[in-house]
Formats: C-alpha cells, sequence, structure tokens
C-alpha cells in the first residue's frame, strides 16, 4: 500500500501558535454586522453574520450591478403603470414616459428613487419577475446562499405561496459589494455611479429635468471611503453596505436592522467602528513557502530511456504554482499552518503531470489554498514484453 508522507510546520511569523486572542469585542448598534476582506471573502468581524433580516434599499446595489452587466445604458426605456404606482422616494415617473437607463441608475444609486429601480427592472429583464430571478442567480453565482430577492428597490415584500421575504444576511450583503467593487466586469462604471455626489438629467423627450444628489453621507466622513448603499424600511429599519479602500486593503461592511427612527446616525457610528478595527489589525502578507521535493522511487518503472532492469526508476515533482506569492490579510491573532502531502513510492507506469500530492494553506484551521503537487515526466511500465525485448537485445549484441 503506498504511503504518504506528512509534513506540518507554522508560519514563522505567527507570534501567538499557542494560543489565539480572543477578539475585541464591539460595541454596535446594528443587530448584524460584517467587516469582510473584498479580496478573499473571509469575515474579518461578524455580530450575528448569517441572520436572515430584511435589507430596504441595499438591494439597490444588485439592481445596478445587473443593469450594467446585463443592460444597455444607452437605451431608452419606457415606465410602466406599475413602476409610476412605487412610493416615496420616487422620481416620479409618469406611465408611458421615455428615460435614458444610465440616468435611471444615478437615480437609483444617489436618490434610491424606487420607482426607477422598477422600470430598471422591467427593462433588463422584462418584467419585475424575471428580473428577480435574475438577481438571486447573481446571487448564487457569488456564493450567497441566504439572500432571497423579491423586488429591485428593496420594498418589504414577501412571497404568498412559499413565505419567503425579501432578506439577506450581513455576510451576504458584504459579499455582494466586494462583488460590485472588486469583481464585476462592471466595477469601474459601479463606483463611478456611485461616488458621483451629484447629478442632472432630463427625460427622453427633454420636457422635464432632474436633479440627484448622492445621500451616502460615509462617503464625506472618511477619505477612505470607496462606495455604499443606505436603506431604510419599517421592518427592516436603517441598513447599510459600503466598502473602503486603505493601503491597497478594500474592506466591506454591511449593517443590518441598525436602529430605527430617530437613530439615523447609528449606522455611521457602526461604520467607523468596524472599519478602524480592519484598518488596525489587518495587514497583507505573503504567507507563501518555497518547497523542493525528492524524487519519487516508481516500482517496476524503467529507469531513463537506456535503462537496465537493475536500475531504480525514479521521478521528479514540481508544484504547480501559477502566482507568484499567496498574499492573505492577516492580523496577529492569525494562525496560518501549511500541510505537504507526498507520495513516497508510486507503481509504474507513471503519466507526466500526473498529481502525486499537494501542499496546503490552512487560516485558523480552514483551508484556504492548496497546490498540487505533480510529476515532470513519464515512467514506463517495466513489462513482460519489454523485458524479452531488452534480452533479446543483449543476446544480440553478444
Amino acid at each position: 500500500m503506498i504511503m504518504a508522507a506528512a509534513l506540518f510546520c507554522c508560519a514563522a511569523w505567527s507570534v501567538r501558535a499557542q494560543e489565539k486572542a480572543e477578539k475585541e469585542e464591539l460595541r454596535l448598534y446594528a443587530q448584524s454586522a460584517v467587516l469582510m476582506d473584498a479580496d478573499s471573502g473571509r469575515v474579518l468581524y461578524g455580530k450575528n453574520p448569517t441572520q436572515i433580516l430584511p435589507m430596504a434599499s441595499t438591494t439597490k446595489i444588485m439592481t445596478c450591478i445587473l443593469a450594467l452587466e446585463y443592460g444597455n445604458t444607452e437605451e431608452i426605456v419606457e415606465a410602466s403603470s406599475y413602476a409610476a404606482s412605487m412610493p416615496k422616494v420616487k422620481l416620479y415617473v409618469k406611465e408611458g414616459e421615455k428615460y435614458r437607463l444610465g440616468d435611471l441608475l444615478y437615480s437609483l444609486m444617489l436618490e434610491s428613487h424606487n420607482d426607477s429601480a422598477v422600470v430598471i427592472a422591467e427593462a433588463v429583464g422584462g418584467s419585475v419577475e424575471n428580473f428577480a430571478a435574475m438577481m438571486n442567480q447573481k446571487a448564487r453565482d457569488i456564493g450567497c446562499y441566504d439572500t432571497y430577492f423579491i423586488t429591485p428597490n428593496g420594498l418589504d415584500a414577501k412571497v404568498n405561496d412559499s413565505g419567503k421575504v425579501h432578506s439577506t444576511t450581513a455576510a451576504d450583503l458584504a459579499k455582494i459589494m466586494a462583488y460590485c467593487v472588486t469583481d464585476s466586469p462592471e466595477k469601474e462604471r459601479f463606483l463611478e455611479i456611485t461616488r458621483t455626489q451629484s447629478y442632472d438629467f432630463m427625460n427622453a423627450d427633454g420636457t422635464r429635468s432632474f436633479h440627484c444628489n448622492n445621500h451616502n453621507a460615509f462617503l464625506g466622513m472618511m477619505e477612505e471611503a470607496l462606495s455604499g448603499k443606505t436603506g431604510f424600511t419599517n421592518n427592516a429599519g436603517y441598513c447599510y453596505v459600503g466598502a473602503v479602500e486603505s493601503e491597497g486593503r478594500i474592506f466591506t461592511v454591511a449593517l443590518l436592522a441598525c436602529g430605527w427612527p430617530n437613530n439615523r446616525s447609528y449606522k455611521w457610528s457602526d461604520m467607523k467602528k468596524l472599519v478602524s478595527y480592519g484598518m488596525e489589525r489587518y495587514q497583507y502578507q505573503d504567507i507563501y513557502e518555497e518547497r523542493t521535493f525528492a524524487d519519487i522511487p516508481v516500482k517496476n518503472g524503467i529507469a531513463g530511456k537506456d535503462g537496465t532492469p537493475f536500475e531504480e526508476a525514479l521521478v521528479s515533482v514540481t508544484l504547480r504554482k501559477e502566482e507568484e506569492g499567496l498574499r492573505y490579510l492577516l492580523s496577529e491573532e492569525d494562525q496560518v499552518e501549511v500541510r505537504t502531502q507526498v507520495e513516497t513510492t508510486l507503481d509504474a507506469p507513471v503519466a507526466a503531470g500526473m498529481q502525486v500530492g499537494s501542499v496546503s494553506y490552512y487560516l485558523n484551521g480552514e483551508l484556504v489554498k492548496q497546490y498540487a503537487v505533480c510529476t515532470d515526466s513519464a515512467v514506463e511500465e517495466r513489462s513482460f514484453p519489454w523485458i524479452l525485448a531488452y534480452l533479446s537485445k543483449l543476446i544480440f549484441f553478444l
């Protein structure tokens, strides 16, 4: 039976290898909150991070990114009677009016207009129901499985047949924002829209003009603020999802049920606490460690092109790795463990590029990266026909 060798070592820079320190307990107003590393999707701090709650107009980050990815911002779209019936906050579109889709995205993200969200959804998805299906599919694609969209604007909603409500978790919402600002092919346009302080436009026939101001006050509170979206409904309370960038690090923060009137400022207090927590504690470090491997004996293998039946066949192996290093956002309390597992012997035949082991990186006990160890060349089997052919050559030369 083939035996496997396992080597274990802790990264040298882990200053608390014996005992992991407890995270500082933050006093937050939000019922559910998450600070996330946007690059890895790792939750750096969480308070009830997987609690399912309504998210109000923070929904609109998904509406916006889908419109950018699947819509045409130059398309002229028409408002339906359903869109015109949306409650405040609204642009007050009228049935039959036409708008440039790109203009409505500013109405959506700066002023949080509920009617604009429906016009966008009907234009991009064909109907609100179809657009909601697109939203839910995108959520699953991103890895958000505790999120369920019903509306494009975040108004409280429930599906009577299933009992499902329009809801998410702080962990999912932070992940959606991370997608919008780091992974989406339309991330630059998303940032351009959400960072705009004011925007003016007209309807398609030029009979009405509109002015939008950005209500994301956090953009003016911290120079590191990158993007964000506020939200409020009676059920959801005050909500916020935002992103900040500092020294190459991008953090996303999601706050759900962060107070009710008159507690509008609670979300800014929580944002500052979580962002400060992330910036003070976490820095990028390269956790990659070089590895070399001994050649592996191959049982019943042919040793090279001109090998004899009495020579031991060996095959060299190499770590398959695409990137130069392995950068991770870490605090002093984080512990990294590198586990190497490589076969000690192989049975012929062996194919070139065959995986014979792995090098795995664990962060606080969870696997974060695994590299394959593969053979550099093929080794043929020392079969009975090969032995006969080898003996025949010996007799011929004698």
